[in-house]
């Protein structure tokens, strides 16, 4: 079965088994290695991209359910010259620990922005529900996005 598709801007094709999951195909196929395998059941939040605009875990998602698809990766929404707002107040405020759960927060955190541009508190600790970090207490996690709220430049993707 042959699967047309988008991603990260790119008209994609992948043939092979429709049963194949998103995150397999992402990291064997295509070499994006931002969405991590950790839980592979879809609870922890670490290989979240989005489908067609939505939040998604790419370990839970069949390739044959993918045709005509809009994919977008941690790889897609910002470069290493120009990082997004998330994923640099993620630098500003030293978030970073082990690595593995970040793609997928910022890719979380990227969209709820986008909707929330001056969220709560408790709205980011909300948003965040489904993303599972074993490194930090969340407290810088959600210092560095509270720092995006009212910014004057809202969240956006950079455009590879």
């Amino acid at each position: 079965m042959t699967v047309s598709f988008t991603l990260n801007g790119r008209a994609r094709s992948f043939s092979g088994d429709p049963r194949a999951s998103l995150l397999e195909v992402l990291r064997d196929t295509y070499r994006l290695t931002g969405a991590k395998e950790v839980c592979g059941e879809g609870f922890c939040g670490a290989c979240m991209v989005r489908i067609d605009g939505h939040p998604a875990t790419a370990c839970l998602v069949p390739m044959g359910t993918l045709e005509g698809s809009d994919l977008r990766t941690i790889e897609g929404i910002g470069t290493e010259e120009e990082l997004n707002p998330v994923q640099q107040a993620f630098v500003d405020f030293d978030v970073v620990q082990c690595g593995m759960c970040f793609p997928g927060m910022v890719m979380t955190l990227t969209h709820f922005m986008k909707d929330n541009p001056q969220p709560t508190r408790e709205a980011v600790k909300s948003a965040l529900t489904g993303n599972i970090c074993r490194c930090t207490g969340y407290e810088r996690i959600i210092d560095a996005v509270m720092s995006l709220s009212g910014a004057t430049h809202p969240v956006t993707e950079v455009q590879p």
